[in-house]
């Protein structure tokens, strides 16, 4: 009994570039990403820079990346569950990619961040309510300090 070999089709080879860009999709559908975000997750990937280029045009013509939108939902998403503040978002937004002068387009007002440390503080000053006061104050200041608040409004909320 002779056992022939069966041959299997070999799918049809799909070049760098739409294989590349479908795997970019899918990084992209997690969560919006930076430009930059998009072109390490490329270099991680050992993309040529053409490929990686055409890649971002394509991308950008289809508006599925915008530093713009990117850094809106970014800060919005910041401000949501865990607040944090200005300083801090604007450092995460430079290791983002996103420039300085985009960065300070966005600056939020002070009244506001004022706001987010109070909103930072409200479930935790409970835990400290039975804590001599001096020791529940530099706790409140370490965690707003951690957060990126800046001492002004460190100061003015915990005094409040």
């Amino acid at each position: 009994m002779v056992l022939r070999r069966l041959k299997k089709k070999k799918p049809p080879k799909v070049d760098e570039f739409e294989k590349f860009y479908n795997r970019t999709l899918r990084f992209l559908s997690y969560r919006p990403r930076s430009i930059k975000e998009i072109t390490d997750f490329l270099k991680r990937k050992k993309v040529n820079p053409q490929t990686t280029t055409k890649i971002l045009n394509k991308l950008k013509e289809l508006n599925f990346v915008n530093d713009r939108e990117f850094a809106r939902w970014w800060i919005e998403q910041r401000q949501g569950s865990r607040p944090r503040g200005w300083r801090l978002i604007k450092m995460e937004l430079k290791q983002k990619g996103i420039s300085c002068e985009l960065i300070t387009n966005y600056q939020l007002p002070i009244t506001n961040e004022k706001e987010l440390a109070k909103k930072a503080i409200e479930k935790i000053i409970v835990k400290y309510r039975q804590l001599p006061r001096e020791k529940a104050y530099q706790k409140l200041v370490q965690l707003l300090a951690r957060r990126g608040f800046d001492w002004e409004v460190i100061k003015t909320v915990i005094d409040e």
